[in-house]
């Protein structure tokens, strides 16, 4: 089936409540952990939550150029009490976003949304980033 443009900003709008959870996962995650092998990658998680708000914004900004409104809602959290269990979590988020950005990069290449394509490659390099960061430590 072909993508439309309600389509790709439906999608869009998905992606950008993942976006806002994952920020507040990995602040809510950063903050819990326990134990001095985790210390380094607590302080990597502050700067992946910023990052996730960054795209949020990016994402905000195309939604609303391509004609949507940029939802404000908020998907599924995770949290855990178990330190590494956070880390797989945080790890399962990244690889759903990957997938998911592929797919949105398809879809604007589809519709000859060539800078939208281009803000959707940068978001996938930061989060491909964000796993090798978590698969460091969960592996």
């Amino acid at each position: 089936m072909a993508v439309t443009m309600k389509k790709l900003l439906e999608e869009l709008n998905k992606d950008l409540e993942w976006e806002y959870a994952a920020a507040v996962q990995y602040v809510q995650h950063a903050a819990v952990m326990t134990g001095a092998q985790f210390e380094s990658i607590q302080k990597e998680l502050i700067i992946h939550s910023n990052e996730e708000m960054a795209h949020a914004l990016m994402l905000s900004e195309q939604i609303d150029f391509l004609g949507g409104t940029p939802t404000c809602d908020v998907e599924k959290r995770l949290v855990s009490k178990d330190s590494l269990e956070m880390l797989k979590q945080d790890l399962a988020g990244e690889d759903m976003a990957i997938k998911r950005y592929k797919e949105r990069i398809a879809q604007a290449e589809a519709l000859k949304e060539y800078g939208l394509r281009r803000i959707l490659e940068d978001i996938l390099i930061q989060e491909e980033e964000h796993k090798r960061d978590l698969m460091a430590v969960v592996d």
